[in-house]
Order: C-alpha cells, then structure tokens, then sequence
C-alpha cells in the first residue's frame, strides 16, 4: 500500500553526470529455490484473513469511539494511538486485496470495502487495476510505475516532504468523495481528471489513470458512490452540529496519523535508487525491503505481511500469513552469499539513515 502524495522526479534530471549503474541480472538459482521452497503456502487461509480483518476492526473502531468521548488528555491520546494502529492494519489489508483471487477468499473484498475501503474514504479500486502495475517487470522503478520515485537520488529535503503531507491525506480525500466526486458528474472533462489523478494510490506525479471497463467498472461505481456519500454526511452532519467538531477533529487526526506511518513505511519499503531503467527481477528485489524478526515493531508500522516487502515483490502471489514462513524456508534453501540475504535489515531507523545519506551522496 502506497500514499496519494505526489513529488517530481525533476531532481533527477540534475544528476545526469553520475556513472550508470550496473544492471543486476537475474540470479536463477535464487529464483528456483524461492519457487519451490513455496509451492504449498500459495492457498490463502480465509480464516486467517476473516479473523485478522474483524479483530482489527473491533479494536480500530472502539479506540476511535473512546478517543472521541473520552474527556482526559491522556487517556484520549493512548486511544488515539490504538485506533490509528489498529485502523491501518485493518487498511492494510487493501494490499492483499489487489492481489487475491476473490473467489479464493469469497466475498471478503466486499466486506472490507464496507468495514474499512468507505469509512476511511479508500475503497478497493483506488489501488486494483494500479498496484498491479508496480509489480510488472518492464514497469518497476520507470517512469510508468505508479508507485515509484527515485527519492534516494532527489534532494534531501523532498524526504521530509513526502512524510508530512501525508499528513492531509485525510482532507484530501474528503474533498475528493465529498466535492470532485459529485461535481464531476456534471462535467466530462472534470470527470476524466478526477478518474485519471485522484483516483489511485500512488506516488508518481507522472502516472495517469485508465477507465476501468466491466466488472471493474461497476465496482467503482457502486463504492464511489458509497464513499461519496459517506463523505458528504460527514460535511453535513458536522456541518450542522450533528458530529461534534471536536470528535470530527480526533477522528481526522487519527486518519492522519494512518497515513504519516503509512508514509514512513513507503519510505523505506524500497531503496529507491532506480532512476528510470527496466530491471531484473533480482534488481527489483535487491531495491526492496525485509525487516523479518527478531525486529518487532515492523509488526506495527508494516502489519499484514509488509515487512517482507521484498519477499513479496520476488513472489506476488503468496499471502501474507505465508510470508514468514517462505521467508524461512527460502533462507535455508539459498547459499550464504545468495542475494536473497541481502534484501533483510533491522530495522527503521538504519533504513531511514540509509536513504537520507542517499540523498546527499546522490548531490
């Protein structure tokens, strides 16, 4: 799961005269190990999946609810930092959203739309039909990846940036279902803006959004219109007194505090360091991120199987409660000085130095 925020490869274009990286080709072995040690852990567990999403849900919601009745400071802040935790695992699970086979899971992609894609003003098709192009060989870390940017070769400033406008992700999107989505029904041309840039999850200021076409179609349209006016009982309801402003306050700042440490994980889920080029699927991984155990806290700021990002980007189709395991077993399987090593740091604070020293460097 990606951010909306969107910065400008520009920098890049400065950089012109730094020696071309090598390209890293595809380590077969790698490759092999990693597909056979795993042959049985494709088949996702529904259970699984069912009670991790409901259990989310249950704590996201009620820390919301006592945030927003609870009248001491302290209490209200310790509810607020369950809610926002909870409430991102919980969208979190958009990730495996876009990557399951729907009927492998029966109707679990509409029940997080309603427990979690509408509420929060994120339904489902604004990372389907996008997230997928991430993960394609000829698009990763191009210019066509909507969510890729060469942060490690861009002017250090630009990291702060992407961290705390996420922050207004939260209004953005209110304004987005509340405002452009009614109002672009009145007008083609809005409507292709609204469709082709406020429509995913990305990160690419570049990228542009095509029409969905059937079922993808229909699906948008019915969450859409479910978000839309969701969004605007919201407007009304505090408008008029109904939501207390204070309670919408808390509310608002606990979704921005889903998307700061959603920000952050975006931060350091890759390197970063492509500045256009197709690469290998080695490449891909090697400019990816594990934080597997012992490290903990990955367990908070990248739940649902995203501390094995590069795992995940060497093997899509494995579901989350698979990863750790795979991860495991691919680690027995490959040679000590196997790539697959590489990819595994400990933890946040040396993924964050690791790509602020980037940016200098790349100067």
């Amino acid at each position: 799961m990606e951010s909306s925020l969107t910065l400008s490869r520009a920098p890049v274009a400065e950089a012109t005269d730094r020696m071309p990286r090598l390209r890293i080709a595809d380590d077969k072995a790698m490759l092999r190990a990693a597909a056979e040690a795993t042959r049985d852990l494709i088949a996702p567990r529904p259970a699984i999946y069912w009670a991790d999403l409901i259990a989310s849900v249950v704590v996201g919601y009620g820390a919301l609810a006592a945030a927003v009745t609870l009248r001491q400071t302290g209490w209200v802040v310790f509810a607020a930092v369950v809610a926002a935790l909870a409430l991102y695992r919980a969208l979190s699970f958009i990730h495996e959203v876009s990557h399951m086979k729907h009927s492998s899971v029966p109707y679990f992609r509409g029940a997080w739309n309603v427990l979690v894609g509408v509420p929060m003003l994120t339904p489902s098709f604004m990372y389907e039909g996008v997230h997928n192009l991430h993960h394609a060989k000829t698009r990763y870390g191009t210019s066509e990846d909507p969510e890729y940017l060469p942060l490690a070769l861009m002017k250090p400033w630009t990291l702060p940036a992407f961290v705390v406008i996420s922050a207004l992700a939260p209004l953005g999107l209110l304004i987005r279902f509340a405002i452009l989505s009614p109002v672009s029904l009145l007008s083609p041309k809005l409507r292709t803006i609204v469709r082709e840039r406020y429509s995913a999850l990305a990160i690419n200021p570049q990228f542009r959004r095509r029409a969905p076409e059937g079922d993808a179609l229909t699906l948008w349209n019915r969450t859409e219109a479910a978000a839309s006016s969701w969004a605007i009982a919201v407007v009304v309801l505090t408008a008029t007194g109904v939501f207390p402003l204070r309670s919408v306050a808390i509310a608002l700042a606990i979704g921005a505090g889903v998307a700061v440490v959603n920000q952050v994980r975006t931060l350091v889920a890759h390197l970063w360091e492509n500045d256009g080029e197709p690469m290998s699927v080695t490449a891909q991984y090697l400019d990816s991120v594990n934080v597997p155990p012992p490290a903990l806290l990955p367990a908070l700021w990248a739940p649902v199987g995203l501390r094995y990002h590069a795992l995940h980007h060497l093997l899509p189709s494995l579901p989350y409660h698979a990863l750790g395991e795979a991860h495991r077993r691919i680690g027995a399987a490959v040679e000590r000085g196997s790539p697959y090593h590489k990819a595994s740091y400990a933890g946040l604070p040396g993924l964050v130095n690791k790509i602020v020293r980037s940016t200098f460097q790349s100067r």
